[in-house]
C-alpha cells in the first residue's frame, strides 16, 4: 500500500536538498562580498562613487586619506652660517632676482605667484612679502627693471614675456598690474633665461636651441643672435650693459657687444671676444659687478676665473687668472654665482653649495643638502653680504663669511704682508674686545673684528 508514495517522497527530498544548497550558496556569497568590502579600498563603493556602508572602511583607509590631504613636509636645513629662510610660496621656486637698489628680492614659483621680499627683514624673525598673482599661468623666470618700478616674467604656458608695473600705495605697499599685452611669441624652443640691461635700453631672451633675441622695451625684436653652440645652456647680459654672453655644448663662452648710437638708437650686435680654455661643454658662467671679471665652470671638472678688462677691438684676448677643480661638474649639471667683488665663487651641484676663494683657489665652505630638490637658482645680493639659493619652496640666505675673510686678507696683505696676517687678525680681534663694552661702532678694530669672526648664529 506504501509503494505508490515512494516517488512523491523522493521528489520532496530532492526539492528540500536543492533549497538547502541554494541557501548555503547565498550565505557563502554574502560572506565573501562582505570580506571584499572590508579588504578592498574601492569595494564598498557604488558606480557613482558613494559608499555603501561607511562602517566597513578600515582604519588604514582613513589614514591613507588623511595623508593625501596633508601638505608635503618642508625640507629642514640648519647651518651656523644660515642667516634666514624665506617661506611663503606653496610651490617650488624656480628663479629669483635682487633689485638694483638692493631693497628687494623677487621670487617666482609654480604656485602662480611672484613674491617681493624686503631685504631689510632678512635678519628679522618674520619675513614679510608682497604677492603678485600670475593669472591663468605661472612664471618660470623673473627680473627687476633697472628703476625698480616694474618686473618682467617668462610665462610657462604662454611662452612669452609679461610686464608687471609696481605702483606704491600710501601704506608703503605696492600694487602689481600686468600690462594689457604680452610680448609676441618668437622663440621655437624653451626659454632658459631672460635679462634686462641696467641702462634700460634692451631685454634679452635666450632659448635652448641656439637663439638669443634682443628686444626693445616695446616688445619689438632688434636683433637675433645665432650662437652656433649646438644648444644654449645659459646666457645673460653683463652688469655694464655692453655685452651679451652665452655658453653651451662647445667648450667656450661667447661674448657679443650690443651697440647703440649717441642718441640711444640701436645699431648692431658684433662679436667681442671668447673665453677659451675648457676642454668640455661649459655649464655656467657669471660676471663680476664691474664686468671686469668672469668665471666659468665646465664639464671637464674645472672652474676658471678670467680678466675680461681687455681691448678686444685690438684683438686682445681675456687673461686666465685662476683655475680650480670641481669634480662634481664632470658628472652632473651645475650652476654658479660670483660675488660682486669677484672674491668668492659659489658653485651648486644637486642640492649642495661649495664656496671658493678665487684669489687662492681653495674651498672654504660647503653646505650639504640645502634644499629638498636640486638648486634652481643661486645669487649674491648686490652688497655681497648674503648668498641666496632656491630649489624647493624656500629661499635660504647664507652669511658670506668667505667674502669677509677675503676682504680682510686683502687689506692686511697690503699693510703688513702675508707673514703678518695671523698676527694682525689676532691684534684686531683683541683690540675690538677691549672696546666692545663701550660700543664704538666706527672703531677700526671692531669693524675688522666683525669681518674676521663668523656671524652670530640665529
Amino acid at each position: 500500500m506504501e509503494l505508490p508514495q515512494m516517488p512523491e517522497l523522493m521528489g520532496l527530498s530532492l526539492l528540500l536538498g536543492l533549497l538547502a544548497l541554494m541557501a548555503t550558496a547565498a550565505v557563502a556569497r554574502g560572506w565573501l562580498r562582505a570580506e571584499e568590502e572590508i579588504c578592498s579600498p574601492s569595494a564598498g563603493q557604488k558606480a557613482n562613487g558613494f559608499p555603501l556602508d561607511k562602517s566597513l572602511k578600515s582604519k588604514k583607509q582613513k589614514q591613507q586619506q588623511r595623508i593625501r590631504k596633508e601638505k608635503p613636509q618642508q625640507h629642514n636645513f640648519t647651518h651656523r652660517l644660515l642667516a634666514a629662510a624665506l617661506k611663503s610660496h606653496s610651490g617650488n621656486i624656480s628663479c629669483m632676482d635682487f633689485s638694483s637698489n638692493g631693497k628687494y628680492l623677487a621670487t617666482c614659483a609654480d604656485d602662480r605667484t611672484v613674491r617681493i621680499w624686503s631685504t631689510k627683514d632678512f635678519l628679522q624673525r618674520e619675513h614679510r612679502s608682497m604677492r603678485a598673482n600670475v593669472e591663468l599661468d605661472h612664471a618660470t623666470l623673473v627680473r627687476f627693471s633697472p628703476d625698480c618700478r616694474a618686473f618682467i616674467v617668462w610665462l610657462a604656458s604662454g611662452d612669452t614675456l609679461r610686464v608687471f608695473k609696481m605702483t606704491k600705495r600710501e601704506d608703503g605697499g605696492y600694487t602689481f598690474t600686468a600690462t594689457p599685452e604680452d610680448f609676441p611669441k618668437k622663440h621655437k624652443a624653451p626659454v632658459i633665461n631672460i635679462s634686462i640691461a641696467d641702462t634700460g635700453k634692451f631685454i634679452m631672451t635666450a632659448s635652448s636651441d641656439t637663439t638669443i633675441l634682443i628686444w626693445n622695451l616695446k616688445g619689438q625684436v632688434l636683433s637675433t643672435i645665432n650662437t652656433n653652440q649646438m644648444n644654449n645652456i645659459h646666457a645673460t647680459i653683463s652688469p655694464c650693459s655692453r655685452f651679451v654672453a652665452s655658453c653651451g655644448f662647445t667648450p667656450d663662452v661667447k661674448v657679443w657687444e650690443v651697440c647703440f648710437g649717441k642718441k640711444g638708437d640701436f645699431q648692431e650686435v658684433v662679436r667681442a671676444f671668447e673665453l677659451k680654455g675648457h676642454s668640455a661643454a661649459v655649464h655656467f658662467f657669471a660676471f663680476s659687478n664691474d664686468s671686469r671679471r668672469m668665471v666659468s665652470v665646465s664639464k671637464d671638472g674645472t672652474w676658471k676665473l678670467w680678466d675680461t678688462d681687455v681691448e678686444y677691438k685690438k684683438q686682445q684676448d681675456p687673461y686666465l687668472l685662476r683655475t680650480g677643480r670641481f669634480e662634481e661638474a664632470s658628472t652632473m649639471p651645475c650652476r654658479l654665482a660670483l660675488s660682486p667683488d669677484a672674491q668668492v665663487l659659489a658653485l651648486a651641484s644637486g642640492s649642495s653649495i661649495h664656496l671658493y676663494n678665487t684669489r687662492r683657489g681653495e674651498k672654504e665652505e660647503c653646505f650639504e643638502q640645502v634644499h629638498g630638490e636640486c638648486i634652481t637658482d643661486l645669487s649674491f645680493d648686490i652688497t655681497g653680504r648674503f648668498l641666496a639659493s632656491c630649489g624647493d619652496r624656500a629661499v635660504r640666505l647664507f652669511h658670506n663669511t668667505p667674502g669677509h675673510r677675503a676682504m680682510v686678507e686683502e687689506m692686511t696683505l697690503g699693510e703688513c704682508g702675508r707673514k703678518d696676517l695671523a698676527f694682525c687678525c689676532h691684534y684686531c680681534c683683541h683690540f675690538s674686545s677691549q672696546v666692545l663694552s663701550s660700543w664704538k661702532p666706527f672703531e677700526r678694530g671692531i669693524w675688522i673684528f666683525f669681518m674676521v669672526a663668523p656671524p652670530f648664529s640665529h
